[in-house]
């Protein structure tokens, strides 16, 4: 018995010998980091007080404090940023979809300001600003070495005053300038509209208003057309989507799906690690189901385009997308300021993350861009329209079809035609609505 105390208590030191050697170091690491922290902290301290008393000239002190703020986030990646009270304030009323400025998104890629997408009917759209584009000069002024906040200074201004950028773009020898007048941006965030025999859904942005202009436009235009069954199919266009509110994006996608993840999150605690599922019930019933994409779709965008494709729910056309797979999250911080923070990474539901590879379409169909002299060519064309048979005086009639079956082909051509047209306007879209008439054709008995 006394033999088995001592090896007892010899087991007790032994233990607390090595426990004082492996967590000696441990805690002499954690001192040493702590340490270290306070020191460059110290250091800060050190050079903010001498810029503010020796540098040439005065300077404020809050500006110094938010720029190392600033330049704190931004050298973790190109989506943390520093907040200041008037940026806040812009951004949460951007999420209720309406603010001011050019109407593009934009990032920064090698030092210059790249263009995501431009948003629909805004003045960059009109002015024909193209997601890609790379934008050089605002107002002859240089924005290499710039921040990206600082580049984005350069561009706010009046409402209705002028702004010229220089961009460079792909297949273009030479930079050129493109003019646009500042204005009011007044997004509605997803329009819904009859094309043919198919539904187009148009999502410009994910904001608050997102997921009821979808849900309460696609029933409008499916009692407008008689119901479902006159329903061959749905185009979901996320082209030139820069993204938004996560939720936005998780409830237009369980729109149409029955079940299933939607999408995952997953941060640097294991613990924070989320997943969304979806709940019954599709708004399409069922129905073949295109989604379009391409270079300016980003963020929430591939959030949906990405879900829909790995359950095989649509065929996802166009080309590949932006490639944005992180999470951010915006905390107030003092002074009315706001902090915009990477906090997560996305993945789909198989288990794929989208960062810097974008979502790639199972159809990839490029947009042609008309050069000048192809629209002028087009409108020699068109300035008359060619004579038929039945233009000619006294011509015979038909007379082996009924007025009923005559009327039928003349509906039948006029949609031939307004297919026609839609091709040259929009190619991609046009290819996503043949595709749907393919697929319903297929699916029919």
């Amino acid at each position: 018995m006394k033999k088995f105390l001592m090896a007892a208590v010899g087991g007790t030191l032994a233990g607390a010998v090595l426990t004082t050697q492996v967590a000696g170091p441990l805690l002499a690491q954690e001192g040493n980091r702590s340490t270290t922290v306070y020191q460059q902290l110290d250091l800060f301290g050190d050079v903010f007080e001498r810029i503010r008393a020796q540098y040439v000239e005065d300077v404020e002190e809050s500006e110094l404090i938010e720029a190392a703020i600033n330049g704190m986030l931004q050298s973790l990646d190109p989506h943390s940023s520093y907040l200041p009270p008037d940026d806040a304030d812009a951004m949460r009323v951007q999420t209720r979809g309406s603010f001011g400025g050019l109407g593009i998104e934009v990032t920064q890629e090698e030092g210059f300001v790249k263009v995501v997408s431009p948003m629909d009917d805004t003045p960059a759209d009109q002015a024909g600003v193209l997601a890609g584009d790379f934008i050089t000069h605002v107002d002859g002024e240089s924005l290499l070495g710039l921040t990206l906040d600082e580049a984005v200074d350069l561009m706010r201004g009046p409402i209705g005053s002028e702004i010229i950028i220089t961009v460079v773009r792909e297949g273009e020898d030479e930079p050129f300038d493109i003019s646009i007048i500042r204005d009011t941006i007044k997004l509605t965030a997803a329009t819904v509209r009859q094309q043919g025999e198919a539904v187009v859904i148009r999502i410009t942005t994910f904001n608050d208003q997102t997921y009821p202009n979808v849900t309460e436009g696609f029933a409008e235009v499916v009692e407008e057309m008689g119901g479902m069954d006159n329903v061959e199919g749905v185009v979901l266009d996320l082209r030139n989507n820069p993204g938004g509110l996560l939720k936005q994006a998780i409830a237009v996608s369980d729109a149409f799906l029955e079940g299933g993840e939607i999408v995952s999150t997953r941060g640097r605690d294991p613990e924070e690690s989320d997943r969304v599922n979806a709940t019954p019930g599709d708004i399409t019933e069922g129905k073949p189901l295109v989604v379009l994409i391409n270079g300016g779709s980003a963020s929430a965008s591939e959030i949906v385009a990405g879900a829909l494709q790995d359950h095989h729910r649509g065929v996802v056309v166009g080309t590949k997308s932006f490639g944005k797979g992180s999470v951010q999250t915006v905390m107030p911080l003092r002074g009315d300021g706001a902090m915009r923070l990477t906090t997560a990474r996305y993945y789909t539901p198989s288990g794929r993350s989208i960062q810097a590879l974008g979502v790639s379409p199972d159809i990839v169909v490029e947009q042609p861009i008309p050069s000048p002299s192809a629209e002028e060519d087009e409108e020699e064309t068109n300035g008359r329209p060619p004579r038929t048979e039945a233009d000619l005086r006294g011509s015979l009639n038909n007379d082996s079809l009924t007025e009923d079956e005559i009327r039928q082909i003349e509906e039948e051509r006029a949609e031939a035609e307004a297919a026609a047209a839609l091709r040259d306007e929009d190619f991609q879209l046009s290819y996503a609505v043949d595709l749907l008439h393919g697929l319903s054709t297929f699916g029919r008995e």
